[in-house]
């Protein structure tokens, strides 16, 4: 049987945009909301990030491993690596970056998103749904 690696694609490619938009800074753009503002934007992306980071790396992994590792322990592992990458991103933004700020409420949004892309998994793959683990 042949390994497809999508979901592997998907999740590195997510890791590298998360990266860059963590790190690099766009001077050029003009990000000025006008009169549309919305309160805590900046928490609510971190915190969609770090749940697509959470989904799809599961994803990825179920892929690389044809769904042998197991639900919890899949989860158990995406969860770690993604607050401690978090974690690390935050730290690389006080220590390389000029116009960029470490927070930890980004931490804490990273982690939530983290724990809800988590969860999102749990349940696509729960017993309700027809969705089964392993291949």
């Amino acid at each position: 049987m042949r390994k497809t690696i999508g979901y592997t694609l998907l999740f590195i490619s997510w890791v590298v945009v998360i990266t860059m938009l963590s790190l690099f800074s766009f001077p050029a753009m003009d990000l000025d909301p006008g009169s549309f503002n919305v309160p805590y934007a900046d928490k609510i992306t971190h915190f969609i990030f770090y749940l697509v980071f959470g989904f799809v790396g599961c994803m990825s992994v179920r892929e690389r491993t044809m769904g042998n590792l197991g639900l919890v322990k899949t989860t158990r592992i995406v969860l770690v690596l993604a607050i401690i990458y978090g974690i690390l991103i935050e730290i690389l933004q006080y220590t390389l970056t000029t116009d960029r700020m470490a927070e930890l409420g980004d931490v804490f949004a990273n982690t939530l998103g983290a724990f809800a892309g988590i969860g999102l998994i749990r349940w696509v793959f729960s017993k309700k749904n027809p969705l089964k683990w392993k291949f």
